[in-house]
């Protein structure tokens, strides 16, 4: 039945989002328009951190400190739930991302990372590869550049296999690796699910940079398993379904 009072209870949640991201939307926009950069990333930094207050969710943060203040990154980290961004725009705004084109297809939200200089991942031909490496170099000059490696959300709790699209930006830029491991965002809304599970139990994990120079020496397998190890060193594999057997069971 717990499964059940989180479905309808969701259905009122994502309601309150849906209008609270359009007013956030608007907002944004006037600044877009202004080009004021900074202003704008304060409200998307603030409607991230609401979007979990509205859920009545909390997160525990470790490793803050080891985002250095005016420095730029390449962060990676694993993925498994639409929340994710939000939860990394929470704690580090002025991001860019990179991600799968569909998300711009997202109702207010795709216009909101549009607005945050998203950079969409489009069908990999020669043209495209060639003006996405582009725009990511150009992008990483200035502002630290988020990529979920595994390419899409996990189905299964999971961390999928790294593809080796961000071993690109790591050579032909001259900025560290942030590795982050995000615990709890799958159990909490995963992609194969409708309804957010408010029972979730969610931390965000920074850890130490990994320096370019111990990587750009390795081939790209090594440094896909040296990233990849680091995000698993505090991952903890969890299942929805299981949580909510579990909690109805007692």
């Amino acid at each position: 039945m717990r499964h059940r009072f989180f479905a309808v209870i969701s259905v009122f949640v994502f309601g309150i989002l849906y209008f609270y991201t359009a007013v956030s939307v608007l907002i944004t926009l006037i600044f877009a328009f202004l080009h004021l950069k900074k202003p704008l990333q304060m409200i998307s930094q603030i409607w991230a951190k609401s979007v979990f207050i509205i859920i009545g969710k909390k997160f525990r943060l470790s490793g803050k400190e080891n985002i250095k203040k005016d420095s730029r990154y390449i962060l990676v980290a694993n993925h498994g739930s639409l929340f994710d961004i939000v939860a990394i725009m929470s704690i580090y705004p002025g991001v860019s991302w990179f991600g799968h084109e569909r998300l711009l297809k997202v109702p207010l939200f795709g216009k909101l990372l549009k607005m945050n200089g998203y950079i969409a991942f489009k069908e990999p031909n020669y043209r495209n590869t060639k003006a996405m490496v582009e725009q990511l170099i150009l992008r990483s000059k200035d502002q630290t550049v988020a990529i979920f490696p595994e390419g899409t959300r996990t189905l299964d709790g999971r961390i999928n296999d790294f593809y080796r699209g961000f071993i690109y930006l790591i050579r032909n830029s001259e900025v560290d690796i942030l590795p982050v491991t995000l615990n709890g965002f799958y159990d909490l809304k995963p992609k194969n699910r409708s309804y957010i599970n408010f029972d979730a139990d969610l931390d965000i994990i920074v850890h130490k940079p990994i320096r370019r120079e111990d990587l750009i020496d390795r081939t790209d397998i090594e440094i896909v398993d040296a990233v990849k190890e680091v995000i698993l060193s505090a991952y903890r594999e969890n299942h929805s379904s299981v949580t909510l057997q579990k909690k109805e069971a007692s």
